[in-house]
């Protein structure tokens, strides 16, 4: 076999591969076979790439001939032997190109099953202004419902149980706040709330001690003081739990007066950006 005929025939093979593993793709085929498919098609590729670079392409061999005082003579020209060469490896180039452009669709397809973009939903969470905050069981929560120094679960309601909304509501004395510039009708009577989601890496803050009013993560240890914006004062967290702004409603139950003003959770690379940037 000559060595154009095992390049057409190694690209060939990787086109029927590549064309395979498109139709597994898409039929849902088991990995096993995608797997193969891949294999012929990166393998048939590469065996084209390596017989081409071997056996078609000119080495010339450099030697340093003594000088002869007699005219040099051209070898005869073989007619035909040139547009043969060039109709060979154009032929064999766009061969080559196409099956570089079949491969590379078939390694792009698997980009579709990544799903939709997240969009801003890693700035929302299901809070929106007048949703009651409510208990696991989803009942609605009163000031005085809470005993002073006590944490307690709450969710939008309608979204009991939803992780992203998860808040805890504390009750403190209003004269130990000293929250952030701005902040002053988001505690009313002393009620504040937080997100339950650590800032570190997105574990639930469960646990309250209520004499030095310290919020501590169970999974790293990062402590957050309630009374300062819950602001981290220990552990590997950097940035303070968002705050939940809320107020009494004109039934007399705590409901939120919107969404946390600051993403949830751990960060994340676009966490600077904001849907008020444009997103």
């Amino acid at each position: 076999m000559t060595a154009s005929r095992g390049v057409a025939l190694a690209l060939a093979i990787s086109i029927v591969a590549s064309l395979a593993l498109v139709v597994i793709y898409v039929a849902d085929g088991s990995v096993q076979l995608q797997g193969i498919a891949l294999a012929l098609a990166l393998g048939g590729m590469g065996t084209a790439i390596v017989i081409w670079a071997v056996g078609l392409i000119d080495a010339p061999i450099e030697v340093e001939e003594r000088h002869s005082f007699m005219p040099a003579q051209r070898p005869a020209a073989v007619p035909g032997v040139a547009a043969e060469e060039i109709t060979r490896r154009r032929f064999l180039t766009r061969l080559l190109t196409g099956a570089g452009a079949i491969l590379a669709t078939a390694l792009v397809l698997p980009a579709f099953s990544l799903g939709p973009q997240p969009g801003t939903d890693l700035f929302r969470t299901a809070w929106g202004r007048g949703l009651r905050l409510v208990d696991s069981g989803n009942r609605p929560v009163r000031p005085g419902d809470l005993v002073l120094d006590s944490v307690t679960t709450v969710f939008p309601q309608g979204f009991v149980g939803r992780a992203d909304s998860q808040t805890l509501l504390i009750k403190v004395r209003p004269s130990d706040l000293e929250l952030p510039t701005g902040r002053e009708a988001w505690v009313p009577e002393g009620c504040v709330a937080y997100s339950k989601v650590c800032t570190h890496a997105g574990c639930p803050v469960g646990l309250y001690r209520a004499k030095e009013h310290l919020l501590l993560c169970p999974c790293h240890q990062s402590t957050f003081d309630v009374l300062r914006g819950a602001v981290p004062v220990f552990g590997p967290a950097a940035r303070p739990l968002p705050q939940l702004p809320i107020e009494v409603d004109a039934e007399g139950y705590l409901a939120a007066l919107g969404d946390f003003p600051d993403p949830i959770g751990p960060g994340f690379w676009d966490m600077t950006h904001t849907p008020a940037d444009g997103a």
